[in-house]
């Protein structure tokens, strides 16, 4: 159903251009939009209207006007005037309600599919039948995108999002009351980083939109509308896996969280045993920020000494005892790649183990 306000700036807009004010009612004669106040009680006359067989009549110098949708009488139109000018502007008028209708009702179907297909909630014969009804492909290259703002979603996010990324080919929907879906169709974007451009260029307009912390993830593209909801999946872990391990990014990609994603799937006591195993009693935490300031730096420079010791400001060997220490203390020398991987994926759990206690 098309909200009352949205037909009270479509009255209000035809008023403009007609110079005739109008009056919108519901079948039981009650006012639903208005352009000016002085019509009177027209209850009575409006019932008496909806029950009899005209299409339109003129009643006592007003126009009325029976509006359809779908052969179902939704809406009374009433012109202020009479004669045939006023009458032709009437038809006209109650032609584009009519016409906004059936395209918001449209709209409305095609949420409400993208929506279940997302969720999972269409068997596949129902997938096909419902989209070839609704005009929409069925093999068009896709891909959902999930966009989080910091202070939740509101109405206006959707709206602004909807204005911006709801064209014909692209569909903005929600299925939670936290974030927005954009399922876009990426036919014309041959290679993946055009699809990182696009997403770039989406977050840079909803931050100019007066959103704030907004990060979007995005699935892998798929080739056919039934594989719509996996992307979906990918771009729910993506957003998740990039908290933990990628917070300073705004935009994050499913195909490039790494194994960041094997992670994420491990159970948590599997996690604490391979975490004892590890550090012994010793919790990650307790070394000091020099270590972990000198442990970062290491893998950011690939474990290289001379590097590290150069972005550190301190001297090679200086870097070497520091290792030497951690290694006496945790057994694991990161300048041997397989002991500096293991420290690494370590500490990579005992970041999801932090964020996963939050929720338990």
């Amino acid at each position: 159903m098309i909200s009352n306000q949205i037909l009270q700036n479509t009255i209000d807009g035809l008023k403009n251009i007609a110079h005739v004010d109008l009056y919108v009612l519901d079948t039981d004669g009650k006012e639903v939009a208005a352009t000016a106040s002085d019509i009177g009680n027209v209850t009575a006359v409006a019932r008496d209207f909806v029950d009899s067989p005209a299409d339109s009549q003129e009643i006592q110098g007003f126009q009325y006007f029976k509006i359809y949708d779908e052969q179902q009488l939704e809406y009374i139109l009433i012109c202020t005037g009479s004669g045939e000018h006023v009458y032709m502007l009437g038809k006209m008028i109650a032609y584009q309600i009519q016409s906004l209708l059936v395209a918001y009702k449209e709209r409305f179907d095609k949420d409400n599919f993208i929506k279940n297909l997302l969720l999972d909630n269409l068997l596949l014969v129902d997938i096909y039948s419902r989209a070839k009804k609704l005009h929409i492909q069925t093999d068009a290259k896709r891909v959902a995108m999930i966009v989080e703002s910091m202070n939740g979603r509101d109405n206006n996010a959707l709206e602004v999002a909807r204005t911006h990324f709801g064209n014909g080919t692209d569909f903005v929907t929600e299925v939670d009351e936290d974030n927005i879906i954009v399922v876009k169709d990426v036919t014309d974007l041959g290679k993946p980083g055009e699809i990182a451009k696009v997403t770039e260029e989406m977050l840079a307009t909803l931050e100019k939109e007066g959103l704030s912390g907004v990060r979007i993830a995005y699935g892998t593209v798929v080739g056919e509308i039934k594989e719509v909801s996996r992307s979906y999946k990918e771009a729910k872990m993506a957003l998740d896996v990039g908290k933990i391990f990628f917070d300073e990014r705004k935009v994050i990609c499913y195909s490039e969280l790494g194994i960041g994603r094997l992670i994420y799937q491990l159970p948590i006591p599997l996690c604490k045993m391979f975490i004892k195993e590890i550090f012994g009693g010793r919790n990650p935490d307790d070394f000091d920020q020099e270590t972990l300031t000198t442990i970062d730096k290491f893998f950011e420079n690939s474990l290289n000494v001379s590097e590290t010791s150069r972005q550190l400001f301190i001297h090679r060997n200086t870097l070497v005892y520091r290792l030497d220490k951690l290694q006496k203390s945790t057994g694991l020398d990161l300048r041997v790649f397989d002991d500096a991987i293991t420290f690494k994926i370590a500490l990579m759990v005992v970041r999801y183990m932090k964020y996963m206690e939050k929720f338990t």
